[in-house]
């Protein structure tokens, strides 16, 4: 069964396309039969026993959050994880408020997969709509200019604390036909099965 804390962290072996999509779909169904159902699936129990093995040790990721505070000085650091529904933890970082009233947000997320030694970082932006932050739309490749720094380190923390590699985006945009929450076929993409199927959905 696969771990997010992995015994060494310098020693991950790098996993091909086809051996994700092999382990992504120990946890996805390539079928709608659950769908209506009220009844979980193998599948869906496999992943919740894989969560329910990976909470007692919340407290590393927490300890890594904390991390990421020191290293990101100014940064509004946040905890997008959704444990039970997606198979992975997720840190955000808000740039520093510069004092003005910008239209636009900025995130950077960082995702660790909960399944393989893998990891993603993007971008999500909101809009100032009704007096709040609304419209969020992710963004992976490329981030913006004043991101790119932010995300350079977050993903240096993730892989000497994880030993998790970055997941090339021409992989994690391939179609796979896997169910992954309500996600389907053909708009399934690795990065869904491998982390979320919402990455715009943050704090």
């Amino acid at each position: 069964m696969a771990t997010l804390f992995f015994e060494d962290t310098d020693m991950v072996t790098p996993l091909t396309e086809e051996q994700l999509l092999e382990v992504a779909g120990r946890y996805w169904r390539t079928d709608e039969q659950y769908y209506l159902r009220q009844e979980r699936s193998p599948k869906a129990e496999r992943l919740e026993a894989l969560w329910e093995q990976e909470l007692p040790k919340m407290g590393r990721w927490n300890a890594f959050l904390e991390t990421l505070e020191r290293l990101l000085p100014g940064f509004e650091m946040g905890d997008g994880t959704a444990p039970t529904t997606a198979p992975c933890l997720r840190c955000i970082a808000y740039p520093p408020d510069d004092g003005t009233v910008p239209l636009v947000r900025w995130a950077v997320i960082g995702c660790v997969s909960i399944l393989a030694p893998v990891y993603a970082i993007y971008a999500v932006r909101k809009k100032r709509e009704h007096g709040g932050w609304r419209s969020p739309e992710a963004h992976f490749d490329p981030l913006p200019d004043s991101l790119i720094l932010p995300a350079q380190v977050m993903g240096s923390a993730i892989e000497a604390e994880f030993g998790a590699g970055l997941l090339p985006w021409e992989m994690a945009h391939r179609p796979v036909p896997l169910f992954v929450e309500w996600k389907a076929p053909p708009e399934t993409t690795l990065f869904h099965a491998l982390f979320t199927a919402s990455p715009e959905v943050i704090p």
